[in-house]
């Protein structure tokens, strides 16, 4: 594992923070999770594509099973134990979520989204908890951490994404707000969009908050890797929301600083005292 990792920012920060028998399966996640990724990929034949989830939703059973052939399967497997590979059953979520990309589906309901957040915490923030804490399983709010979590990015690359045709809001939402989807492509945004834009970024920033808050004292300090995550995905979103109707940046010249965010949100996992209130 090099030294840096070349990860987006939250992932390398996670993996800085996370207790070093954490960070071989944490690291394997985030590999798998870019390599799954590259099947969606702008430019690559449609039949290709299919073919490589395919194959991977074959071989996250296997992983689940304890018969992986991939090297990174064959890594992130090596740290579950024989009686604690049922975990691994959401790995496969990670294919449902690119397969989901890769046909350019919309969200017709918030329900429908937070079904796609929830297949990607299955498959890289649940695992982590099943390694990390004393009695293992998923407890609930670890899951909606990881939901939120997951949301919060998605909202950071809202019009990217739909440039590429992935519609981020729910679609009766955009519809509520007044709002034409081919909108989300092309910011600055109209006030509809900007609003119901600001209104997801602080709401799902208080329920992360709550979210981790309500894991306990220990389960914080256990999982400070991933409490790093999510207090540096929510001040990314609090950056974004500050500058709309504007999108989110690519380069956010903001972003220098949030390694010494990333220690303050450490130690305040490690004390127990849950995600600093941001925006």
């Amino acid at each position: 594992m090099p030294a840096t990792p070349e990860w987006p920012a939250t992932r390398a920060l996670a993996w800085l923070y996370t207790p070093a028998a954490q960070r071989p399966p944490l690291a394997a996640m985030c590999a798998l999770e870019r390599e799954i990724g590259a099947s969606v990929r702008p430019g690559l034949d449609h039949q290709v594509a299919h073919a490589r989830l395919q194959w991977w939703r074959e071989e996250c059973l296997r992983c689940a099973r304890g018969e992986p052939l991939h090297p990174l399967t064959c890594e992130l497997g090596a740290a579950f134990a024989p009686g604690a590979r049922e975990a691994l059953t959401g790995l496969s979520g990670l294919v449902d979520t690119a397969a989901w990309d890769l046909a350019a589906a919309t969200f017709e309901t918030r329900r429908e989204l937070d079904a796609y957040c929830e297949r990607w915490s299955a498959a890289m923030i649940e695992p982590l908890g099943s390694l990390a804490l004393p009695t293992g399983g998923t407890p609930a709010p670890l899951r909606a951490l990881g939901r939120n979590l997951r949301e919060i990015e998605l909202l950071l690359a809202l019009a990217p994404d739909a440039r590429d045709g992935r519609l981020r809001l729910p679609l009766d939402e955009l519809a509520g707000a007044g709002a034409a989807v081919e909108e989300l492509g092309q910011p600055p945004w109209t006030a509809g969009v900007a609003a119901l834009t600001r209104a997801r970024h602080r709401a799902v920033r208080a329920a992360l908050a709550t979210s981790v808050a309500a894991l306990g004292a220990a389960a914080q300090g256990a999982l400070r890797g991933v409490v790093v995550w999510a207090a540096i995905a929510a001040e990314a979103s609090a950056r974004a929301e500050a500058r709309l109707p504007h999108a989110s940046l690519a380069r956010d010249p903001r972003a220098w600083s949030d390694g010494w965010r990333a220690w303050r949100a450490a130690r305040r996992a490690a004390a127990g005292r849950g995600l600093k209130r941001v925006g």
